[in-house]
């Protein structure tokens, strides 16, 4: 491993911690990590502070920055500064960076070791940044820097917002695959039902190429998830203006794709968060969601048990479905007790030792859970008889499973395993 001079490391910038909030210029700047206040909003303002996020990008970083003071130093001589955020690569790019200083001393480096991600580090540079108008271009030179003079001449021509978007006059992918733009273009048909009004005000939501109005997101507390920041942007910044610059999606030179199918995910999830605004954290807040996932999957292993019986007691013996269910249900919650005992509500179970405590937390439980089973055999019935007619006995009775899981699970935590003093 490389040793870096402490010197090479005092030119680190402090990286910003706290809230992911950009404030006006006049106000200053959040904590860093070290706990001190940055100041970098006092200073001297500049026309465009342009974040590079950048994760094991060591070898396009330098062209990139070569291809950008070119451009800028034209466009904004002495006005602008690039804001390189590395999220504490292995193959050192934030080094790299540093080491580039001496050339382009415009360029300022953090290196962020306590937090991960795209959408934050674009943040994160934002909250040190100087500029009357805030950028972000990735490193890859997947976007063309040159496309970025046409962003900044929207800018200075009144717009809030100029994206750089493969889908209008002048855009387009270079040798994307046939599942690849599938996939973009699905994930763009998905936010426009998902979120109308943010999506379909530009025709490429999920550039990662922009330049925005400081004064048009200063303010708000942001929550990105996964890469798409612009999403963010549109969805809780003050835009009323936008322009678009077409331009050319490139193919990776240097380095490998941060592509994956979690960013796909991550941008549904991201989609459904603006959606919602703040009732998913809420009800995340309120509802106990790792507890609730330990209890299905003790419900997953008590529907084995109870198939099992069931199949036993009415295929193979030939009793009445009613009788059978009754009975492989019961063996079900003797299994699903003990493993929710042990495991699910494991904190509470060692807080409340004993096996008279425990019988009484079984006693509860059972109590629950025969009442659901009430619940379980009207919904198997009535599916089985009204709805399949007579057919598909254990696929009713998955679906009256599905039903009672949340009867069960939302009883027992209120009921059986109640956080009490013992005395």
């Amino acid at each position: 491993m490389a040793i870096i001079p402490p010197s090479q490391l005092q030119k680190l910038e402090p990286c910003p911690s706290g809230p992911l909030q950009i404030l006006p210029l006049a106000v200053s700047a959040p904590e860093t990590t070290s706990g001190a206040t940055d100041s970098s909003p006092a200073l001297q303002t500049l026309a465009l502070s342009l974040t590079i996020p950048t994760y094991n990008e060591g070898q396009n970083i330098g062209p990139l920055v070569e291809r950008l003071t070119t451009l800028l130093d034209r466009a904004l001589p002495q006005d602008y500064e690039l804001i390189v955020v590395d999220d504490d690569s292995p193959d050192l790019t934030w080094n790299t960076a540093l080491e580039l200083q001496a050339t382009y001393p415009q360029l300022r480096v953090l290196r962020r070791q306590d937090e991960r991600g795209l959408s934050s580090a674009v943040i994160r540079g934002w909250q040190v940044a100087r500029g009357r108008c805030l950028g972000v271009i990735d490193a890859d030179l997947q976007h063309p820097p040159e496309v970025l003079v046409g962003l900044l001449d929207a800018i200075q021509q009144g717009a809030d917002l100029a994206v750089g978007s493969r889908h209008v006059e002048g855009g387009g992918v270079s040798e994307w695959s046939l599942a690849r733009r599938v996939l973009s273009r699905g994930a763009q048909t998905v936010g426009l039902l998902l979120l109308p009004r943010v999506v379909g005000r530009v025709s490429d939501p999920m550039s990662g190429y922009f330049v925005v109005q400081r004064e048009a997101i200063a303010g708000p507390l942001l929550n990105p998830k996964g890469y798409k920041i612009l999403l963010e942007v549109l969805g809780r910044g003050t835009i009323d203006t936008i322009a678009e610059v077409g331009y050319v999606f490139q193919e990776r030179q240097e380095g490998a794709s941060k592509v994956t199918w979690r960013q796909y995910i991550d941008y549904i999830h991201h989609l459904l968060r603006l959606r919602l605004g703040g009732r998913l954290s809420r009800l995340h807040q309120r509802f106990p969601m790792q507890r609730f996932v330990r209890f299905g999957l003790v419900g997953l292993s008590g529907v084995v048990v109870d198939m099992a019986i069931l199949y036993l007691l009415h295929s193979t013996l030939g009793l009445p479905l009613t009788r059978s269910k009754i009975v492989a249900a019961e063996v079900a919650i003797i299994n699903n007790f003990i493993w929710n005992d042990a495991w699910t509500f494991a904190d509470v179970s060692l807080q409340q030792q004993g096996w008279s405590a425990r019988l009484k937390r079984f006693l509860k439980f059972n109590l629950v859970c025969l009442a659901g089973l009430v619940l379980n055999v009207l919904v198997l019935n009535v599916v089985y008889n009204l709805v399949f007619g007579q057919r598909w006995a254990y696929l009713a009775n998955l679906v009256a499973i599905a039903i009672v899981t949340f009867w069960n699970f939302w009883l027992n935590l209120k009921l059986s395993w109640r956080v009490t003093q013992v005395k």
